[in-house]
């Protein structure tokens, strides 16, 4: 465990599509809550939660806020490391061209591995 000065490592899974529920969005709270903490956090996108970083989301028609423009800020709040699931992309035909950040694309072992590495791990 990381306790260098009460810094803990918060890793947030990110699995839910990002309209039709709650999770995402308010997963993304708590991720800016916890970085104002001075927290080190990093998020995870596995199964759907890949779309969540989409780009050109539409959702007009579902009458919903489109909050995918938040994760263009997140380094703003020291919150750089986003991982995303190299198979659950390719599942759901996506590529890093069609995400709205830079993220860094690991193996589904590799991204179990850096989740052991980390002190908390919630998933949403």
């Amino acid at each position: 465990m990381s306790e260098e000065g009460g810094i803990k490592k918060f890793m947030f899974v990110n699995r839910k599509a990002p309209y039709g529920t709650v999770y995402a969005l308010e997963s993304l709270e708590v991720v800016l809550i916890t970085a104002a903490f001075d927290q080190d956090v990093s998020l995870a996108f596995l199964d759907d939660g890949v779309y969540q970083l989409k780009k050109g989301q539409q959702t007009k028609g579902i009458e919903t806020k489109n909050f995918s423009p938040t994760f263009r800020a997140l380094d703003g709040y020291d919150i750089e490391k986003l991982y995303v699931e190299r198979e659950a992309m390719e599942e759901r035909g996506l590529t890093e061209a069609d995400l709205l950040v830079d993220v860094i694309v690991l193996s589904r072992v590799e991204m179990g591995e850096l989740m052991e590495q980390q002190d908390v791990v919630l998933s949403c």
